[in-house]
Order: structure tokens, then C-alpha cells, then sequence
């Protein structure tokens, strides 16, 4: 008997919400930075930073989701075996 794990999909309303989140926010960081009454270069310096920041973000994610993925990989071949393992052993084999 095997325990077959349920993926759980994402709606598309909780897509749409997550896209529409993200936007607002950049949107609300930029009209913030260009509406600063600073030089032209320290405006320059928020913005690339906040790309970068943004970036960062996005790898981090990637990375996490990844090391969680491998990692369920493992445990299903590891599953695997041991399921092989279960199936040819015979209890009254004689040894």
C-alpha cells in the first residue's frame, strides 16, 4: 500500500492576487522613489536597489522551492525501494 501524495495547485484567484500584490507594490515603491525630493542620482540609487532587492527575492524563492522539491525526490525514490523491498520479501522463505 502506497501513500500517493495530493499536489496542491494554486487557484487562479490566488494567482491573480499574488501578480496583483506584487504589482501594487513595485508601483507604490516607484512612485515613492521619483516623487522624493532628492538629486536625480540618489533616485537612481533606490530604484536599482530595489531591482535588486526584487531579484534577490525571486532567487531566494527559486532556491527554497527547489531544495524542497529535491528533497521530496529522495524521499520518493527512498519510498520506492523500500516498497520493492516489502514486495519480494516472503516471510516463509526458508533460509
Amino acid at each position: 500500500m502506497s501513500d500517493t501524495q495530493v499536489k496542491q495547485q494554486n487557484t487562479g484567484a490566488y494567482y491573480g492576487q499574488a501578480v496583483a500584490s506584487f504589482v501594487v507594490a513595485v508601483s507604490a515603491t516607484a512612485v515613492g522613489i521619483f516623487s522624493l525630493e532628492a538629486s536625480g542620482w540618489v533616485r537612481a540609487f533606490l530604484a536599482i536597489a530595489v531591482l535588486y532587492l526584487t531579484t534577490s527575492c525571486f532567487t531566494l524563492a527559486k532556491v527554497i522551492r527547489d531544495k524542497q522539491e529535491a528533497g521530496q525526490l529522495v524521499s520518493r525514490v527512498d519510498q520506492a525501494r523500500l516498497e520493492k523491498i516489502l514486495a519480494e520479501h516472503d516471510p516463509f522463505q526458508k533460509l
